[in-house]
């Protein structure tokens, strides 16, 4: 294989262990730790998020370019993992980031949708994700 190929397949496993681990990990269960206020733990998730979104679009770069360089099919799982992740930074974080500064600033609001559309479009990644994995294999 050549090495665009072996980044091909390494850097979507990659990327989906790092949305599972801090998405579907971190984030719920860093709410729960003992002596963590909802500002405490908003500013950690707003860090936290913003870094994983930038290395995510590196990796969808990255990965795009392998993906020329090993003139591989299934192109499709791809922009649509892609299309998920400019959706979420462009569409709906700025929402999410508002709001949390409302929050921060002693705003007490009631819940949102926005952030459960924020956790569907990360559940359609993950799934998306498998699928880029498991169509790259079948190609070996």
């Amino acid at each position: 294989m050549s090495l665009a190929r072996d980044i091909q397949l390494v850097l979507p496993v990659f990327w989906l262990g790092m949305v599972i681990a801090i998405s579907f990990i971190e984030a719920p269960i860093k709410f729960r730790a003992p002596g963590v206020t909802l500002a405490i733990g908003l500013g950690i998730g707003r860090k936290v998020f913003a870094a994983l979104n930038i290395v995510e679009v590196v990796l969808a770069v990255a990965l795009s370019v392998a993906w020329i360089f090993a003139d591989t099919n299934g192109w499709l799982l791809l922009v649509l993992v892609s299309a998920i992740l400019v959706l979420q930074v462009t569409v709906v974080r700025p929402p999410l980031t508002k709001r949390s500064n409302r929050i921060l600033a002693g705003e007490d609001l009631p819940r949102s949708n926005i952030h459960l559309a924020y956790i569907a479009l990360e559940v359609l990644k993950v799934i998306l994700l498998i699928a880029v994995t498991v169509d790259l294999l079948a190609q070996i």
